[in-house]
């Protein structure tokens, strides 16, 4: 049937000519360009190392490229195979990123990148190039090629080709417009090709134009910020009662842990068997929590002099990583967070006013595999470091949302309803189970953290403590999970805040905290604990803001988004 005839014969004197487009060479031509970012897209999936989310973007994101074929038939196999060889060489590099860290390419490997120098390369290619990669690359471009090949013009009318055209776009805009007018968000040009840009990163060659782009947007804030943090006056008066002496000093932030899960507190479930075992040589502190429930704002304060009553003070005021190099220490930064992102960038900055970092998680979402244990080897590397006093921060993923990503299959001992509460759903079980799978594994890495630092020997000390808590039906009532600054719940902000020492350190510096482990404290305050631990003093340390000094004194505990003064709560009445 010709397109005419069938024009003629529809209702209004118009039909989607269908019977006149070659759906075969069409169905061919997609899945040539679909096959550059499926196959990795596929693995990530298959492997557990993604949710289905980067899949699902590839699938219609690689409709894009049968634009020009659709409007340029003529051209169109010589086309596609321009296109497919630029597709080709960026989907090496995803996929060899795949092949070595089973994780998925994103802009915080271009940081990394961007971050080495040659020499680091040669070693990187060296240290991880193995003999199967080359035939798994033949086998891989023999794909293409073969693919390729049975191209051939797409026969399509015009009018279909364009329409079909059209269709295309909608159907690639429409998702991340959809998200705006979801989440109440301006329809501006610039939230526009935001929204488009995020849903085509998954997709070669877009993860490296929009991974770029995010690159050299999110690096000229966070240079703004470290040239903030550079002009910054030191601290006044610093004294070091600890001066001249080796010490190894150890900072091990986690994520989204809360006590209430921990076993080392009481929680019924043995998830932190580990820590239990070494309980004669740890400090634990139990009421201690978060200021805000969000990892940026709570390390806002928890790392600089800001608190829930001044905000903006780590703009204006030295950070812990400030002052313990200027007393002398040589400082770390080892995170399993993701490096450089829109919402990570304050951490990186952070990073950044160390010494040496190293980053392990170059993930784009969250939802995927990052173990913390990753964290140990770099670890054990800086320990070796000659510098005599080091400062060591380490910045775990801990039990973050989603838990099933954060433990490794052989630490799912959770599998049933075994000693939890009644109320406990058959729906909300399965959530539980993978926060309490999450919590145990964290225990392990805390615990192996531990065990290095004092493989080592010498003097030393560790603090952990998580960034913020999380409800996982824990609250009365029992019907939410998750982190809700405006309607506050003890199981988001209590955390747990537990303090090693090596043998060498207490018999230096022998201290009993038993009388201040019931003290209510706030890690807005952490920088003055941290200072009385370590042995410093200066200009701006409080003793009265100290969890351990003598002259503590308790103070609300406020809760809740402190550019709205009258909106804070304290969280003290939740403790009875």
């Amino acid at each position: 049937m010709s397109y005419e005839s069938t024009a003629a014969a529809a209702p209004l004197g118009f039909r989607f000519p269908t019977a006149s487009i070659d759906w075969k060479a069409l169905g061919r031509a997609y899945l040539f360009f679909w096959y550059f970012s499926g196959v990795t897209h596929v693995l990530l999936v298959a492997s557990g190392a993604t949710d289905f989310s980067p899949l699902r973007h590839g699938i219609l994101d690689s409709l894009l490229w049968l634009i020009p074929m659709l409007l340029l038939p003529r051209q169109g196999v010589r086309i596609a195979g321009a296109v497919g060889l630029v597709l080709w060489a960026c989907s090496l590099a995803s996929l060899g990123y795949f092949a070595i860290y089973r994780q998925e390419f994103s802009q915080s490997v271009l940081f990394i990148v961007f971050e080495s120098n040659p020499a680091e390369a040669g070693e990187y290619v060296g240290n991880y190039f193995a003999w199967w990669m080359i035939p798994a690359l033949l086998a891989y471009t023999m794909g293409a090629l073969w693919l390729w090949r049975r191209l051939r013009p797409l026969t399509v009318p015009r009018r279909a080709a364009w329409l079909l055209s059209l269709a295309i776009v909608i159907l690639i805009a429409l998702p991340g417009t959809y998200r705006l007018v979801y989440k109440h968000k301006p329809l501006t040009g610039d939230t526009l090709v935001r929204a488009l840009a995020s849903s085509l990163e998954p997709t070669v060659p877009w993860q490296f134009a929009v991974g770029y782009y995010k690159y050299e947007r999110q690096l000229a804030v966070m240079q703004d910020l470290l040239d903030r943090n550079r002009g910054l006056p030191p601290v006044a008066n610093l004294v070091d009662a600890h001066a001249g002496r080796p010490s190894t000093l150890v900072l091990v932030v986690g994520e989204s842990t809360s006590k209430l899960h921990m076993s080392l507190y009481g929680y019924p479930r043995r998830t932190s068997p580990r820590l239990e075992s070494m309980r004669d040589q740890l400090a634990v502190f139990n009421r201690v929590v978060a200021s805000r429930p969000y990892t940026i704002e709570t390390l806002q304060q928890a790392l600089t002099f800001a608190d829930q009553e001044n905000p903006n003070l780590h703009l204006t005021q030295p950070s812990l990583m400030n002052i313990m190099k200027q007393a002398g220490y040589k400082t770390f930064w080892v995170t399993n967070q993701q490096t450089l992102s829109g919402r990570n960038t304050m951490l990186t900055n952070f990073s950044q006013q160390t010494d040496e970092q190293v980053y392990l998680n170059h993930t784009r979402s969250q939802n995927s595999y990052s173990f913390d244990e990753e964290v140990l080897e770099p670890f054990a590397r800086i320990l070796q470091d000659p510098a005599e006093r080091k400062f060591i921060v380490v910045h775990l993923l801990g039990t973050h949302m989603v838990y099933e990503y954060r433990y490794p299959s052989e630490f799912g001992v959770f599998k049933d309803k075994a000693e939890l509460p009644g109320w406990v759903t058959d729906s909300q079980l399965p959530l539980i189970n993978h926060y309490d799978n999450a919590v145990r594994y964290n225990d392990h890495v805390v615990a192996s953290l531990i065990e290095r630092l004092n493989a080592r020997g010498g003097r030393s000390m560790m603090l952990y403590f998580s960034d913020h808590g999380e409800d996982v039906y824990d609250s009365p009532g029992h019907a939410f999970a998750g982190r809700n600054e405006a309607r506050p719940t003890l199981p988001m902000y209590a955390i747990p805040f537990v303090l090693w020492r090596s043998a060498a350190w207490t018999e230096a510096f022998p201290r009993d905290f038993a009388r201040q482990a019931d003290r209510p404290y706030q890690t807005a305050h952490l920088i003055h604990t941290w200072a009385d631990l370590a042995g410093l003093s200066f200009d701006g340390y409080d003793p009265t803001k100290s969890l351990v000094n003598a002259r503590f004194r308790e103070r609300p505990l406020l809760v809740g988004d402190p550019a709205s003064q009258k909106g804070l709560r304290d969280l003290r009445e939740m403790f009875h």
